[in-house]
This record gives C-alpha cells, structure tokens and sequence, in this order.
C-alpha cells in the first residue's frame, strides 16, 4: 500500500508535496492504493476557489515532484493507483512518427491517447550507448517511463550492410561522425563500398520498437526491410540512407516511394504494426 500528495502550485501539477508547498496548493489531494492498483481513499481539496477540470486532472498526469521528493518513485505511483493507462508516450519528437503509430492505435486500441516528448515536461535524455538497436530501443523506453510514470514506447533503427559486417549498424546517425549528417554519413557508406561488386551489396533497415509500463512490463520487436545498395542517390522522400536501398522485389529506392506506401513497407512501420497487438493486450481494457 503506499500513498502520495499531489497538487497544483502556480498552476503546475506538483507530486509529493513538502509541508510548505501543501499549504499554499490551490489545488491537493491525497491518493492511497494498493501495490495491485486498487483505490484505497481519494481526498481531493479545493482552496479559496472551485477547481477548473484541467489543473485538477493534471494532478493525475506527469507531475513534477515537490521538494525533497524521490523523482523516480514518486512519478510512478500516480500512474500505478489508476485503473487502467490510457496515455501512451512514444519517446520521438519526430512528428511522422507519432502520427504513425496514433493511426496504427485508434482502431486496434479505443481510448489510447498517443503522446510524444513534446507534450510532456522536458527531461535529460541519455546518449544512446547500448550495443544493439534492442538495446537502445529500451534504454530511451525505460529512461521515458523514469521521468513520466507513463507507458513508453521507443524505437532505434539503422542500416546494416553485408559487405561491412553488418556495419553502419547503431551508428548509422552518427557513421561520419556528425549525428544526423545525412549527407556526410551517405557519402562515406558509398566511398566504403565503391569496389564491393551489385551482387553483394545487400543490406537491410533494422528497427527495434520496444513498450516498456510503470509497472515493470517489458516488450521489444525487431523488424527487417532487405534490400541493396546502389552507386548514386536517387529520390527526395525519405532522409538518411533511404536514397541509396533500393528494397528486395522493387526497382526504385525508398526515398522514391510516396510516405503512405513507405510506412507499409518499412522496418519501422512492420516493427510499430507488430507492437500494436502487444499494445492491446498490455492497455486495452481488462
């Protein structure tokens, strides 16, 4: 069992409230639940004047913590007391990502509220150190549930080549040495393989999607999109090495596919595809 204060100051949800913050709150309340969930006593405080809906809910959603408050377990319980999530965070400030997978949920998962790091308060993001895409992918989705209390999904993807043992790999943003040099890291790639003969030069995108909850579940998904690489850029709708991957049973690169058909076709969108069931059972209704 376990209970928490939370309040908004200034209009700011504030978690965990000292002593001295708790008597200036416009707006407290004092939460008691179960390790499993359960509501055990709600207490809810308006001072001077009635609440608004919005500072009162905001109580509920990614609080900041008062002082002297422990930032990773405070956030948590909130988010654990409620009956069921119904905010889902994909750790992106990439819009084209997080409008793909708010259309992959609104079928499959009724009430899953999309959200990405821009409509949730800013915190220290760490460099992505891990040794595979997996490992990435689940560091960015546990550090998000760490500082939100919010169910997380994150996603690292990249290009592994036959010919270079599988390599740019998870330093494919950052192969030349700039992070997000497109140009400089797709130039150098193809400087690497200028003698490797068509028939060898294979490659595939690789994404890994993972789902991590406050309360300990842990999911991720890897996805492949085989192709080649050919000798000159072609095509302006795609970004990093997409103007060079000419993908398995198609002629034209994947910066030369329209974005919808991309999105059915991609590492990334078979990866969020596959989460989408897993996403269902995880925070669909019990």
């Amino acid at each position: 069992m376990a209970a928490v204060s939370v309040g908004v100051i200034d209009g700011e949800p504030r978690l965990d409230l000292a002593y001295e913050e708790d008597v200036t709150a416009g707006t407290d309340m004092n939460v008691v639940c179960t390790g499993d969930g359960n509501f055990v006593e709600v207490q809810g405080t308006a001072e001077e004047r009635c609440s608004t809906g919005g500072p009162s809910t905001r109580c509920w959603t990614s609080p900041s913590p008062g002082a002297g408050a422990d930032p990773v377990a405070g956030r948590r319980l909130v988010p654990a007391c409620g009956a069921s999530m119904t905010r889902l965070l994909l750790a992106t400030r990439n819009a084209g990502k997080l409008a793909e997978l708010q259309r992959l949920l609104e079928a499959a998962v009724p009430g899953v509220e999309v959200v990405g790091l821009r409509d949730v308060p800013q915190y220290p993001e760490a460099p992505e150190t891990g040794a595979t895409f997996e490992d990435n992918a689940l560091l960015k989705a546990r550090e998000a549930v760490r500082y939100t209390g919010l169910p997380a999904v994150a996603d690292d993807s990249g290009l592994t080549v036959d010919a270079l043992n599988g390599m740019p790999g998870v330093l494919s943003a950052r192969w030349s040495g700039r992070h997000g040099d497109d140009d400089a890291n797709t130039a150098l790639l193809l400087g690497q393989v200028a003698d490797v003969p068509d028939e060898r030069r294979g490659a595939a995108f690789v994404c890994a999607a993972a789902l991590v909850t406050p309360v300990g579940d842990e999911r991720v998904i890897e996805r492949r999109w085989r192709g080649r690489l050919i000798r000159e850029k072609r095509g302006t709708n795609g970004f990093g090495y997409d103007p060079v991957f000419v993908p398995e049973g198609l002629e034209v690169t994947s910066a030369e596919l329209s974005p919808a058909d991309k999105d059915a076709r991609s590492h990334r969108g078979q990866a969020f595809a596959a989460l989408v069931p897993v996403l269902a059972e995880v925070l669909g209704p019990r």
